[in-house]
């Protein structure tokens, strides 16, 4: 089981990911990106198995909640970053399609 200390190191670790991931992010580093990501979902898993869930007070209570925030705020800015490339990636694959049935359609001329 994992005590308050240990978990805010979590939680701090993610904070770092999140912010790398939005590095990554602006320099379209998908790749890394998806590293990255993965890599946070480790820590997520590790407070799943292992935080006590026991309620933290005081300066701990705080540290967790601006940790939080501030993964919150790089994934705002990672959807951020990641929306146009998603719609511009969306449009190729239907492009692809379309002329994918052209063909199975109409055959190669």
């Amino acid at each position: 089981m994992m005590n308050h200390h240990d978990v805010l190191a979590v939680y701090a670790a993610m904070a770092d990911l999140t912010e790398q991931m939005v590095m990554a992010a602006q320099r379209s580093d998908w790749d890394q990106l998806v590293l990255l990501e993965h890599a946070c979902a480790a820590h997520v898993q590790t407070l799943r198995e292992h935080d006590q869930g026991t309620p933290m007070r005081g300066a701990e209570r705080e540290r967790k909640i601006e940790l939080i925030r501030q993964m919150l705020n790089a994934d705002r800015q990672i959807r951020d970053l990641t929306m146009p490339w998603m719609a511009q990636l969306s449009k190729l694959l239907s492009a692809s399609g379309t002329e994918r049935r052209v063909l199975n359609a109409y055959g190669s001329v």
